[in-house]
């Protein structure tokens, strides 16, 4: 056996595989990840065979309350009541790095449209803008003299708008940081901000119950939209901005047109936060009552209701190609979802730090199909075992059918 040395078991997580070679089982840094996610869409219906995490299975310590997804659909950033961020690689869905920085809960994110930078927001009253994906932290915003609540970029990746509790609207230069403008206008709370793919219009969602348009990058104040009987908790822009949905305390969502901020249609639905399709052709949902709904547009058809979750559902975000839905909870765990159909995937993003060994989401793949098993399962010969666990913190393995699923930081050798 060789070992790597002494492990830090607060460093932040690694992902190993092992595979049995010519010379025996060996185990190796996520050189085998993305075989094992393609092995995993594949069987997906295999619902029997392949179960996917277990409520064990934690993401975060604490609610994870947003979610934001890179324009090439292969990085994901979870929000989280625990004060961290985590960043993950899709599909494969492993934990490449843990940041730490704020001081209270980390109420939301976006990653530039570059790929290049990751902004959040606080309940400490700062924002943050971060690389990627390295995670370094670059720099603090603070001029909120409340929670950020929300945060969004321009196209161009040159320009961050933020939300605050304090009822303004900020404009940041990126990635200096230096502040440009405040909005002001909004009586309450602005929860909620959205900024046009051409960058020319954004729009802010209130607890003063109205959603109002402004012009960037000048900030200009163009409409104040009303309709909503009660707070307006978020908003978001169609990827061909076009459209614009609120969701609002009132218990409705509302489409809008734009630019000029015509009311099209109001959906009752009881919701939490809401996201377009990339094609545009759907209104994804995450709601109170712990699910996910599915709306088609613009006739606005509740097309599916999909249960697993049991907290609330804060984020949810769609890759590019349309076929994978990522959703994150109040119940702490990240769940991956098939589209159209919506069923759930068998991929485990987990921190094993904040999971019980019982529920550790190992999993291994054999002919084909893939399993999700507890870290130190046996497994069969020939398998292929994938773990998202913190170096050192599971015992070794060994012999059994083929070898045994751990994930710590050493390698062995099993002779043939």
């Amino acid at each position: 056996m060789k070992s790597k040395g002494p492990e830090d078991r607060s460093a932040v997580p690694e992902v190993y595989a092992i595979q049995r070679g010519a010379s025996g089982w060996t185990l190796n840094r996520r050189n085998l990840l993305r075989a094992a996610a393609t092995a995993a869409a594949a069987v997906a219906p295999k619902a029997a065979e392949a179960q996917g995490c277990n409520s064990h299975a934690y993401a975060h310590t604490r609610d994870i309350w947003w979610l934001a997804l890179s324009m090439d659909g292969r990085l994901l950033a979870s929000a989280s009541q625990d004060k961290t961020i985590k960043l993950w690689t899709l599909p494969e869905g492993a934990l490449i790095r843990t940041l730490k920085g704020h001081t209270d809960i980390v109420q939301t994110v976006a990653i530039s449209a570059d790929g290049r930078l990751l902004a959040s927001g606080s309940w400490d009253n700062t924002a943050k803008l971060w690389s990627l994906p390295d995670g370094a932290p670059i720099t603090t915003l603070a001029g909120h003299a409340r929670t950020v609540h929300s945060v969004a970029f321009s196209p161009d990746s040159r320009l961050l708008a933020s939300a605050g509790w304090d009822s303004v609207i900020k404009l940041w230069s990126v990635p200096d940081g230096a502040l440009l403008k405040t909005l002001q206008g909004h009586a309450d709370a602005v929860h909620g901000v959205a900024i046009s793919p051409d960058g020319r219009l954004l729009a802010s969602s209130s607890y003063d119950r109205t959603v109002r348009l402004w012009s960037l990058p000048d900030g200009a104040p163009l409409k104040t939209l009303q309709g909503h009987s009660g707070s307006v908790s978020a908003v978001t822009i169609s990827p061909d901005g076009r459209l614009m949905a609120s969701v609002s305390l009132d218990q409705t969502i509302k489409l809008w047109s734009l630019p000029g901020g015509a009311l099209l249609r109001t959906l009752n639905a009881g919701v939490n936060m809401v996201v377009f399709s990339p094609d545009g052709e759907m209104l994804v949902a995450g709601s109170w009552d712990k699910t996910i709904k599915l709306f088609s547009l613009p006739e606005g058809v509740l097309l599916k209701t999909l249960e697993g979750h049991t907290g609330w559902v804060n984020g949810v975000v769609i890759t590019p190609d349309q076929k994978t839905m990522i959703s994150g909870s109040a119940d702490q765990t990240i769940r991956l979802w098939s589209l159209p159909e919506g069923q759930v995937q068998p991929v485990c993003m987990m921190d094993i730090a904040a999971s019980t060994p019982e529920a550790a989401g190992a999993v291994y793949t054999k002919d084909d199909v893939t399993y999700t098993v507890a870290c130190r399962s046996p497994i069969p010969q020939g398998a292929v075992c994938t773990c998202n666990c913190v170096p050192g913190t599971w015992g070794a393995g060994g012999g059994g059918g083929g070898g045994v699923c751990t994930c710590i930081p050493v390698t062995y050798y099993y002779p043939n």
